[in-house]
C-alpha cells in the first residue's frame, strides 16, 4: 500500500510539473526518469504482490501446524487414557488370577487331607482287624470284661466328638466363599480347635483374618496375619498373608511400616502373583521398591 501511494505522489508530481514546462523544454532524460518511474512502480507492485502470496502460504502452513499439533495432543491423551485403562484392567486380572490360584490351592490341600483321612482310616481299620484278631484268640476269664466291652448296667461314658476335618473345613471354606462370613467364622475357628497341626490349619488362620481385613478390623486382621506367618511360614498362604498384613498396615495409615512388609515380600517372593500385587501398590503409593536381602522378622511393632 506505501508503495502504491509513493507511485501515485511521483506521478502526481510529475503530471502537475509537465504544463509549467514548456514542450521543448521536455528532454530526453525526463521521459528516462518517467518510463525508470513507471518501472520501479510495477516493480514494487508485483513485490507486494509476492509478498502477499507468501503471507498467504505461510499463515496456511501456520495453521496446517496448529491443527496437526492439535491432532498430536489428542492423541498422546487418548494413549493416556488407554494406558490408564489397560494398566487397571490387568491390575483386575491379576487379582482375580490370585484369587483363581488361591482356590486351586485350597482344592489340592483339601485333596491333600482327604487322601491323608482315608490313608489314617484304613491304617485304623487295619489296626482294630488285629485287635479284633487277638481278641478272639485270646480266652476271656469268667466274670471279666473284654477290651471294648462295656459292663452290665454300667452307663456309658459321655464324650464330645470333634465334626470330620474335611466336613468342618470343606463347610466353612463353602460359606467364606458365598460371603456368609460369620458361619465361616465359627467354623475356621473350631476347625483350629479341633485341627491346629494339620496342614489345612494355615489356611484357617488365613481366611480368618481376611475376613477382619474385609470387615475393616484391620488391627485383629494384622495380629492374626502375623500368626499365619510366624505359625505357618511354610504354608501356601504365607505370601498373601504378607500381602495383606502389609495393606492393613497401610490401612491403619502406618506407611512406613506397611511399605516394610510389602518390600520384605518382594524380597521373599519375587516371583509370585502377590509380589506383583504389593510392586503395584507401592507404585501408586509412589514409594521405592527395595531390592536387598529379605527382612528376618514378620512381627510388626503396635
Amino acid at each position: 500500500m506505501r508503495m502504491r501511494k509513493l507511485t501515485a505522489v511521483v506521478l502526481l508530481t510529475l503530471m502537475v510539473l509537465a504544463p509549467v514546462t514548456p514542450a521543448f523544454a521536455v528532454s530526453k532524460e525526463i521521459i528516462q526518469l518517467q518510463t525508470q518511474v513507471q518501472d520501479l512502480a510495477d516493480r514494487m507492485l508485483k513485490m507486494q504482490q509476492s509478498f502477499d502470496e507468501r503471507m498467504g502460504v505461510m499463515r496456511n502452513l501456520v495453521e496446517q501446524s496448529t491443527d496437526n499439533v492439535n491432532k498430536l495432543a489428542d492423541g498422546v491423551q487418548n494413549m493416556q487414557r488407554t494406558l490408564q485403562q489397560q494398566n487397571t484392567d490387568t491390575q483386575a486380572k491379576i487379582d482375580q488370577v490370585s484369587g483363581q490360584i488361591q482356590t486351586l490351592n485350597d482344592s489340592i490341600d483339601e485333596l491333600k487331607a482327604r487322601l491323608t483321612k482315608t490313608s489314617k482310616q484304613l491304617e485304623d481299620i487295619q489296626a482294630q482287624q488285629q485287635n479284633l484278631q487277638q481278641q478272639q484268640a485270646q480266652p476271656v476269664a469268667p466274670g471279666t470284661v473284654a477290651p471294648g466291652q462295656v459292663m452290665p448296667g454300667a452307663a456309658p461314658q459321655a464324650m464330645v466328638q470333634a465334626p470330620p476335618a474335611d466336613s468342618l473345613y470343606n463347610n466353612a471354606l463353602r460359606d467364606y466363599n458365598a460371603a456368609r462370613y460369620d458361619l465361616a467364622l465359627q467354623q475356621f475357628q473350631d476347625y483350629l480347635r479341633y485341627y491346629p497341626t494339620t496342614d489345612l490349619a494355615g489356611n484357617a488362620q488365613f481366611y480368618i483374618a481376611d475376613m477382619e481385613y474385609r470387615a475393616g478390623s484391620f488391627e485383629a486382621a494384622v495380629a492374626d496375619f502375623d500368626k499365619v506367618l510366624e505359625q505357618f511360614p511354610g504354608g501356601n498362604k504365607a505370601a498373601a498373608s504378607q500381602l495383606k498384613k502389609g495393606y492393613s498396615l497401610l490401612e491403619l495409615g502406618r506407611k512406613d511400616a506397611g511399605v516394610r512388609e510389602l518390600n520384605s515380600l518382594i524380597n521373599r517372593y519375587p516371583r509370585s502373583i502377590e509380589a506383583t500385587q504389593a510392586r503395584e501398590r507401592l507404585r501408586k503409593l509412589g514409594a521405592a521398591t527395595a531390592t536387598g536381602a529379605h527382612s528376618s522378622t514378620h512381627r510388626t511393632p503396635r
